[in-house]
């Protein structure tokens, strides 16, 4: 998250500077009423981030670090409502943000050696400077399910299905675990609800069809595991995964009658897909 480079703009290698750093803006309020109104100057600060045309706004916490919902915002609008506090960014806001980061990586590193306690610290830590980082929530979330600490975990859960942050595609790997660590623990439930609202968000992911699938499988709906599994091939035709998992539920005699026709369409569209792809030239 944080810049080994504390600077407000960066240059690629065209030439372009991108804008990163801290802005504030300013807003007028009247208070009080009659003789007694006076004007009060509300001064608030943003973390402002460019990747090519994008530009992303970001409030900061009371702990100066960009933290909740990103806005998108334009040049424009940059340009004429916000103003550069570079250094409160290089003073106040950088080494936040680089503090947290390393309590992060710490808590990865930790929990990657299985240091479960340590990592714990570790992830606490940054959780204090910033409730709503993904990564610290994914990572204290993780070390709960791995030790069995399904309460605690049912905790972390509620709070990372209410970020959107959690779904984005930087954090794919953590959500990935998190959700087949949910599903591990018997969380079937909770597991079901993670996958299903990082559906809402990426609607056409067959990997998450699939995944729910799989947490249908445990609570025995084999019905809505089967329709599951073919809404991903009707995404992915040759989706491997689920191609394998329908195949097992037919050599275990576990399909629906009702649910035969259709997984017999997809598994021929599947062959014939395969049988249509050229070979390559050897």
């Amino acid at each position: 998250m944080a810049d080994k480079n504390p600077n407000s703009s960066q240059h690629d290698s065209n030439g372009k500077s991108d804008v990163r750093g801290v802005f504030s803006t300013q807003e007028i309020r009247r208070v009080g009423t009659g003789t007694t109104t006076r004007k009060t100057v509300q001064k608030t600060f943003w973390f402002i981030e460019q990747n090519g045309k994008e530009i992303d706004c970001q409030p900061l916490n009371t702990n100066y670090i960009p933290s909740g919902p990103k806005r998108k915002i334009t040049m424009d609008e940059l340009i004429a409502k916000f103003s550069p506090e570079p250094e409160f960014y290089l003073n106040s806001v950088f080494p936040k943000m680089q503090e947290m980061q390393r309590n992060v990586d710490n808590g990865d590193t930790h929990r990657e050696k299985g240091e479960n306690f340590a990592a714990e610290f570790e992830y606490s830590r940054a959780l204090k400077i910033d409730e709503e980082n993904v990564r610290a929530n994914f990572g204290i979330g993780l070390t709960y399910l791995e030790r069995g600490d399904n309460a605690k975990a049912q905790d972390i859960f509620q709070r990372l299905v209410k970020l959107e942050a959690t779904f984005e595609p930087e954090h794919k790997h953590l959500f990935n675990e998190f959700g087949i660590n949910l599903r591990k623990s018997k969380m079937l439930q909770e597991s079901l609800d993670y996958y299903k609202r990082a559906l809402e968000l990426s609607p056409n992911d067959e990997n998450l069809y699939m995944n729910i699938a799989r947490v249908l499988l445990e609570l025995k709906d084999i019905s809505q595991c089967v329709d599951f599994l073919l809404k991903a091939l009707e995404l992915a035709p040759r989706h491997e995964t689920s191609l394998k998992f329908l195949a097992w539920l037919i050599q275990k005699q576990l399909v629906p009658a009702d649910k035969l026709d259709g997984v017999r369409t997809a598994l021929k569209t599947a062959q014939n897909g395969a049988a249509a792809k050229p070979k390559a030239a050897g």
